[in-house]
């Protein structure tokens, strides 16, 4: 087990027996004063080693020590902790404040002061602090109590947190030997670096001598990776139909607050602490009764949801209130941008991808989808808002010019109000209209989207102008105002939706924890999914050469165990370009170079002249219009490997010829300096591809020297060293892996009919039995493999009868 029990002082015994028989001087050296030419010099005793031996949460420590790195050191995460204890007791403050201690009547005008003065000064308006107290009701009295209480259990965990922080910043100061100011100078792949080296001399993890990259995101990411798998098989409460909206689609934070409390940490809960499972999902035969027991779990959670939605709901509207009501302010127009919404950010997550590494890919992302969603315009919608523009800025004139002539205007009332309205209303009707002056190419935005976001419905190929996919895609990328309702209301709606969506698959649930967990030795249960296990998990859609790594495992049930949208193999992918240290299973092994040998192959055909339009072909012309940078890359591999016009030519004659294919073709990119021109004519440049070292290292995915081996290396040869490397060779490789590897899924559904389409939905797996050394013959519900032996994993779930 990871955490299992150990004789403490049987380890201390060995450890001074090692410390005498090896150097018995330096273990005396702190109690000695040595002297050395007349100088007297003090030694400082070493810091203690086993300091960091046998961490019993490593899950927790990981977590803090990631937390610690992207929130830039101790003072900042103090600073935060301490002002989110401030803004909560400003807020009832500012609310009892202002319902309790302020005279409504004369504030806004009905009565006069005391002495009939014409002017009303503050000390008018605001009660006396003796009479304000009296003026508090029992509801006050019970609202106070229960926020003092909260705040204080709140001031508690803050102290809580604060001592684990700075166990961290000891950690990073003494073991990593990385001070806090050079915390943004350095990347998580330097901070993994050194931990595995921390854990070679000191042991964090008794289980195991030496820990691997996958280990660490595995502890950092247990629950996340589960969530993402259950998204991915279609087992999340997102989706659900309303009897006159239809189907709606929404994930908000409390709903994904209140799953993972249902299903990681809560004490009726699949997992009994940070890193195994309860004993009862390895009994065979009860699964009907461990789905009763989540069921029981779900619906209280849902009824603790419906008792305090009422407050929830206040404290919701009142907090993004004053969160949002500065930018909203100065700049309305912040409800018309859009934003990736949490259920686009649960779909489009890898497994084993940290949130900065998300953010990162979606953010390369945002402007493409933003050019996308706002090609698309209703003409009838148009002329509408073109109309009621026409009204409002008319009536909205006629108040200024009033208001100009004489400024009492101003003060009548309700005036402001009118105003502000008006001001939305015209703000949203500008946002119906369409610019008549960009170009529509919603094809290659979304080539360019999918090539940054990595996983989009295969469906969508060649449909990205349809209205059914702009709706879709626009699930993923919401509108903030969408995304603020949504969030405000999720206390009402939230109920419900765990009620009557949730509710009703706990035990498909069941299922899935059952057959998709596995036991990794040093680290504990996992989701199966997280190990990336191409062999076992993979999708024969998604794979080149798939028969040698599906050849052992039935037909029926190899869609059943992949993941959907080839989720299994490009997280492999991802992680292998971010991880290059990271030594991958045989299989894993296997299909990369697959992948990579497969290019080779098809690039082989450009140079004899053999021109198709073959997966690699098409991702080239897909990757190069993403960006000039881009397009420079495949244009300098294809002048590389002696594919240029036929008899250097710089006009096409034969409209077949590859070369003028892809110089036509690589015209017509986005480029990365596209420029767009608005509704006055003016033109602007819109940058691309901005480079992600500007985010600061600590930002920044995978090493700074990039990935050992690439696709695009591979393409240029053993011998190129990367002509014409991009800035950052990590995020282009993984585009242009993520387009070729989508165009080898299109042809490989073209031409094989006898591949069923997978519908996504979770099924019990067909049982296999299994003989262990030394036990007796058990039947599990997951099957076993190769590369799982290779990762060090071994099934969980030997179900006892």
């Amino acid at each position: 087990m990871a955490n299992s029990n150990v004789n403490y002082k049987t380890l201390n015994e060995e450890h001074k027996i090692m410390t005498e028989g090896h150097d018995y001087e330096a273990a005396n050296e702190a109690e000695d004063t040595p002297r050395s030419s007349g100088v007297l010099l003090h030694t400082v005793p070493e810091i203690n080693r086993a300091r960091w031996n046998h961490i019993e949460d490593l899950d927790s420590f990981f977590t803090r020590m990631y937390q610690y790195h992207q929130k830039h050191g101790f003072v900042i995460i103090v600073l935060e902790e301490f002002f989110q204890l401030i803004e909560f007791a400003f807020v009832i403050w500012l609310v009892t404040f202002s319902v309790h201690c302020i005279n409504h009547d004369i504030l806004f005008g009905n009565e006069r002061p005391a002495d009939n003065r014409t002017k009303i000064t503050i000390d008018d308006v605001i009660i006396p602090m003796d009479k304000c107290v009296d003026n508090f009701t029992g509801i006050t009295y019970v609202i106070l109590f229960v926020a003092t209480l909260y705040l204080l259990i709140r001031t508690i965990k803050v102290l809580y947190h604060i001592t684990q922080y700075w166990d961290i910043k000891k950690f990073y100061n003494t073991a990593l030997h990385i001070d806090d100011a050079n915390l943004d100078n350095i990347t998580w792949h330097e901070i993994k670096k050194k931990v595995r080296e921390v854990q070679a001399e000191q042991h964090m993890c008794i289980d195991k001598d030496h820990l691997t990259d996958l280990d660490i995101y595995h502890r950092i990411l247990r629950f996340k990776n589960y969530l993402v798998a259950l998204m991915n098989k279609n087992l999340l409460p997102v989706r659900f139909t309303l009897p006159v909206v239809g189907e709606v689609v929404t994930l908000s934070r409390g709903l994904l607050f209140n799953i993972d409390l249902i299903l990681f940490r809560s004490p009726g809960s699949p997992f009994q602490n940070n890193w195994q499972l309860h004993d009862d999902y390895s009994v065979r035969g009860n699964q009907r009764e461990l789905a009763n027991r989540l069921s029981k779990l779900i619906l209280w959670v849902a009824i603790a949801n419906f008792i305090f939605a009422p407050v929830i709901f206040v404290w919701q509207l009142v907090y993004f209130s004053f969160t949002y009501a500065n930018v909203l302010k100065k700049e309305p127009g912040a409800l018309g941008m859009r934003t990736w919404s949490n259920y686009g950010r649960l779909y489009l997550r890898h497994f084993n991808e940290l949130d900065h590494e998300l953010d990162a890919r979606l953010n390369r992302a945002y402007d493409y989808a933003d050019r996308y969603l706002n090609s698309f315009s209703s003409p009838l919608l148009a002329v509408i808002a073109r109309n009621i523009l026409f009204i409002t800025g008319g009536m909205l004139l006629l108040i200024l010019a009033m208001g100009i002539y004489d400024e009492y205007v101003f003060q009548v009332e309700h005036v402001l109000t009118i105003i502000t309205l008006l001001s939305a209303v015209g703000l949203i009707c500008r946002n119906l209209i369409p610019n008549e002056n960009l170009i529509w190419c919603p094809e290659q935005l979304m080539t360019a989207i999918l090539a940054h976001v990595h996983y989009l419905p295969a469906t969508w190929k060649n449909q990205a102008h349809t209205s059914v996919v702009r709706n879709e895609f626009g699930n993923f990328f919401q509108f903030k105002a969408s995304y603020f309702i949504n969030e405000i209301l999720s206390p009402i709606v939230t109920p419900f939706q765990l009620l009557f969506v949730f509710r009703p698959k706990a035990l498909e649930i069941v299922k899935f924890f059952r057959s998709f967990t596995v036991s990794v030795r040093g680290v504990g249960n996992v989701c199966s999914f997280a190990q990336m296990d191409v062999r076992k998990h993979g999708n024969p859609e998604w794979q080149i050469g798939e028969s040698s790594l599906h050849a052992d495992i039935p037909s029926g049930e190899k869609l059943e165990t992949a993941g959907n949208n080839g989720k299994t193999e490009l997280s492999l992918l991802r992680f292998t370009l971010t991880n290059p240290e990271w030594q991958m299973p045989v299989e894993a092994m296997q299909f990369v170079n697959g992948v990579r040998q497969n290019a080779l192959t098809d690039l082989s055909k450009l140079k004899k002249k053999e021109f198709t339009l073959n997966p690699l072909t098409e991702s080239l012309i897909s990757f190069g219009t993403i960006g000039n940078e881009y397009s420079s890359i495949a244009k300098s591999l294809l002048h590389h490997h002696n594919v240029p016009n036929e008899e250097g030519r710089g006009t096409c004659q034969n409209q077949n010829h590859c070369q003028c294919y892809f110089e036509q073709m690589l015209q017509q990119g986005l480029g990365e300096h596209s420029r767009v021109h608005d509704n006055m004519g003016m033109s602007h440049v819109m940058r691309r591809d901005e480079n992600a070292k500007i985010l600061g290292a600590s930002k920044m995915e995978g090493s700074m020297q990039g990935p050992s081996q690439s696709l695009i290396c591979s393409l240029y040869g053993p011998q190129s060293n990367c002509y014409d490397k991009p800035n950052d060779l990590t995020v282009a490789d993984m585009c242009l892996s993520v387009l070729y590897l989508h165009e080898v899924h299109h042809r490989i559904t073209q031409e094989s009919p006898l591949i069923p389409p997978h519908t996504g939905e979770f099924h019990q797996h067909a049982e296999v039995t299994v003989t262990r050394p030394g036990t007796s013959t058990d039947t599990i519900v997951t099957t076993t493999s190769a590369s799982a032996a290779a990762a060090e994993t071994t099934p969980l779930l030997g179900l006892r009868s």
